[in-house]
């Protein structure tokens, strides 16, 4: 095991940043440099760089580097940076971990398979072909919502026998499978549901990769220290707390589409620009969003 639970490798707070672009289409770098910024000054010890939010699957390798690059130059050694560098191709996938390496990531966040819908030996060797041809530490994506397929606890058992592969971010939502994994393996397990941040932690997760994080970055700091400071009803307020502001980021739209939108509200990004297949949210999808965070801790931070 590479990190102590007081102390895990990849921190215990990151946000799976989203690209900001300008009106045209092309990335943002300033902006992305601002967000980074912005971020670890309000409590991020890690942070995402690429990955699902990121809209990487849009992205050309040349802008997957410049990103991670800007990122390593605007936040230094401050905080864990995780590029997320996976992919459905295991050739392309080391590609882009080979580039995230030579940019300065300390880890990478590598996703099952999609689309292609290996077998679980299908997923166990391509994640082990990965980890054997790479030299940073992986962060295992279990989202079976967008891949198809769910790691097995077999695999997953299995996996955790690589001396590089050393967490995951679990979005499957499925705390039986992964309390025992959890109990069984030294892997560091993150909630990758943001709404699922306690009860994760509460068996031993040890912190969250989110999106929602973007808007309230200081209340999810407080949410995990009061976790590990063993203080549960404070946990527990604040989670109730940010239950709103969950479901207006992460039910309406995909995150990144409601990220964006929220964090220009907020003034904190110039534009909400996605790229295709995305598209902006409706009237309708604005509207349940807005009312949502009207009511919520956030409300103040929001300009209409």
């Amino acid at each position: 095991m590479t990190a102590h639970q007081d102390k895990p490798l990849f921190g215990t707070l990151l946000t799976a940043m989203v690209t900001p672009f300008k009106d045209d289409g092309s990335v943002d770098l300033a902006a992305t440099e601002a967000l980074a910024v912005r971020l670890v000054e309000q409590g991020c010890d890690g942070l995402v760089v690429g990955g699902t939010t990121g809209e990487y699957s849009t992205m050309t390798d040349d802008e997957h580097f410049a990103v991670f690059s800007t990122v390593r130059d605007a936040v230094g050694d401050r905080v864990a940076l995780v590029a997320g560098a996976g992919s459905n191709d295991t050739q392309h996938t080391m590609h882009l971990s080979a580039t995230a390496q030579k940019a300065g990531m300390d880890g990478l966040l590598i996703v099952t398979p999609y689309y292609n819908k290996p077998t679980q030996a299908g997923v166990v060797a391509h994640f082990e072909t990965v980890a054997d041809a790479v030299e940073l530490p992986i962060m295992l994506y279990d989202i079976p919502g967008r891949t198809g397929i769910p790691l097995s606890v077999d695999t997953l058992l299995r996996l955790a026998d690589h001396p590089k592969i050393v967490a995951v971010k679990d979005a499957k939502a499925d705390l039986a499978a992964g309390m025992r994994v959890i109990a069984e393996t030294d892997l560091l397990y993150y909630s990758g549901d943001d709404g699922l941040t306690l009860p994760w932690m509460s068996i031993g997760a040890v912190g969250l990769v989110g999106v929602t994080t973007h808007v309230d970055t200081p209340r999810f700091r407080r949410l995990i220290d009061a976790v590990n400071a063993d203080n549960l009803q404070e946990a527990l307020q604040i989670a109730h707390e940010l239950e709103p502001v969950v479901r207006a980021t992460m039910t309406h739209v995909p995150g990144a589409v409601a990220a964006k939108q929220i964090l220009n509200w907020q003034s904190v990004l110039p534009n909400h620009r996605v790229r295709l297949p995305y598209v902006d949210a409706t009237d309708a999808e604005l509207a349940a969003i807005k009312a949502e965070l009207e009511s919520s801790v956030v409300a103040d931070s929001l300009t209409f």
